[in-house]
């Protein structure tokens, strides 16, 4: 057996976007999902909207290797990667000193939250230009500055879930943030204001958006045409 590599602090996630092929084992991807589940590891089934994939797999677990392998069964299974995006829960560096139930429900989500089956992801990262660099703001105003962006979003509590995750170092970007919403019109209202926040208006920079609907993982590759 390989030795598991872990964070030291939350866990791994993993957003796999695939095209369903002519060949795809329907058995063989609900065989791969319930492995990694059996284990103690979350997947939320997306069934995506548009033309960039069919299947959406969110994977949050504790091993990369299990991860690995769970990315490697879908493949095998017929299950086309076309996008991806690696990081790991987190708590802020403006979040520290929060109760302990929230720093569970940072580090540790349960997911999907029920009653919230509109769902998208993005990836973010912060600028670095000439006029507005994140980085070369002192410690105080980026925390001010993000406190006013937090108070945005707590507008929506009950109606939106973000689950935001740090990619440093292990993707393009920065940060990934993935919404679970009661309406699809919700992920609008919840980007579009909090896009008006200083920390976002002035410093956000945002990779491009998925959309679909989450549901059971034979909801998902029913509505994908994967259900032999």
């Amino acid at each position: 057996m390989t030795t598991p590599l872990e964070p030291s602090v939350g866990r791994m996630v993993v957003h796999l976007f695939c095209r369903r092929t002519g060949s795809v084992d329907a058995g063989a991807v609900r065989t791969a999902v319930a492995k990694v589940e059996a284990e103690g590891d979350t997947v939320v089934p997306v069934a995506m909207l548009g033309h960039k994939a069919d299947v959406a797999i969110m994977a949050v677990g504790s091993d990369v290797w299990r991860l690995r392998n769970l990315q490697s069964e879908l493949q095998a299974a017929g299950l086309d990667v076309v996008d991806s995006y690696v990081s790991m829960t987190e708590l802020s560096e403006y979040a520290q000193g929060v109760p302990e139930p929230m720093r569970s429900a940072r580090l540790y989500p349960e997911l999907p939250p029920e009653g919230k089956s509109a769902w998208c992801f993005y990836p973010m990262s912060k600028r670095r230009g000439d006029e507005y660099n994140w980085f070369t703001l002192p410690y105080d105003d980026r925390k001010e500055l993000m406190y006013e962006h937090g108070a945005s979003g707590r507008k929506f509590a009950g109606r939106v879930l973000q689950v935001i995750t740090g990619s440093a170092g292990v993707d393009d970007f920065e940060w990934g943030v993935t919404l679970f919403a009661e309406h699809p019109d919700d992920l609008k209202e919840v980007v579009y204001t909090m896009r008006f926040d200083k920390a976002s208006a002035e410093y956000a920079e945002f990779g491009a958006f998925y959309t679909g609907a989450v549901g059971t993982l034979d909801e998902v590759l029913a509505a994908t045409g994967i259900d032999s």
